[in-house]
């Protein structure tokens, strides 16, 4: 395990990218995140793997310090489209910082591998389940105390997939809530933009402590996130529920087809 200090200096590949590559991942990044409810890293690691020529963990870095700025204006789109549930995702968030904690403690006592393929197992039902479920966008939110410790715990497996496997937090809750708790998909991204900010800006500040990423690097990403992401929460009312549930469906699925890969190409040494 490789442990970094404050005095950790930035390696000599660590250039400076062209401000208008970073600001067009941002954008690309922030109408994903406005239409799916999820952070934006799905595609703008790979963006800035690409584009920016960054290295795994800087382009890592560098897409969350863009993700807290792009969900909060999400969250507030959505919330001028009507749909603002704040309550519920607190419960989430709260979940989820715990679940962080709990994914650093397993990380050191249980064996990853059955983990993982729980945790993938997960997801492809989920995704399978959106293509033949459409929740009603008249539902809502009501916050008895079993549906308020169901969102913790929810929060929970979604901090402790994010700590151990890098899997973005919306890409669990959204699709937990439409199928298991009957949310519509608008209520569901909702939450999930809300839950994740808190966990986003810890990590934002552990990177730029570390220096694992530039802060003019992640100011210019957020920028173009931030641009788009009120277009794709508009785009997401604009979809029909059933379109938005596969669209969603297959987003799960490519994400599950990602950790697959990555499980049987890692070496085994969990």
């Amino acid at each position: 395990m490789v442990t970094y200090t404050e005095d950790v200096t930035l390696p000599p590949s660590f250039t400076k990218p062209p401000w208008l590559v970073l600001v067009a991942a941002g954008l690309v990044g922030g109408l994903f995140s406005g239409v799916f409810g999820v952070g934006g890293g799905t595609l703008m690691v790979p963006l800035l793997l690409w584009w920016a020529r960054m290295d795994q963990r800087r382009a890592n870095a560098t897409s969350l310090l863009a993700i807290t700025p792009a969900a909060i204006m999400g969250a507030v789109s959505y919330g001028i489209g009507g749909v603002f549930a704040w309550l519920p995702a607190i419960f989430v968030a709260l979940g989820s910082i715990l679940g962080a904690q709990v994914g650093a403690w397993v990380l050191r006592r249980i064996p990853l591998v059955p983990l993982r393929w729980a945790f993938i197992a997960f997801i492809i039902a989920s995704g399978f389940l959106l293509f033949l479920e459409v929740p009603s966008r008249e539902s809502t939110f009501e916050l008895t105390i079993p549906i308020s410790l169901i969102l913790l715990g929810l929060g929970l497996f979604m901090g402790v997939a994010a700590g151990l496997f890098g899997i973005g937090g919306g890409i669990v809750l959204v699709p937990a809530l439409m199928v298991f708790l009957g949310q519509s998909d608008l209520a569901a991204k909702s939450v999930s933009l809300i839950a994740m900010a808190p966990g986003a800006i810890s990590g934002s500040i552990s990177h730029l402590r570390f220096n694992t990423a530039r802060l003019r690097d992640g100011l210019w990403v957020a920028l173009g996130a931030v641009l788009t992401a009120p277009i794709g929460s508009y785009i997401s009312f604009l979809l029909n529920p059933r379109v938005a549930a596969v669209a969603f469906g297959v987003l799960t699925l490519v994400v599950a087809g990602n950790l697959i890969r990555a499980a049987l190409t890692k070496p085994t040494n969990d």
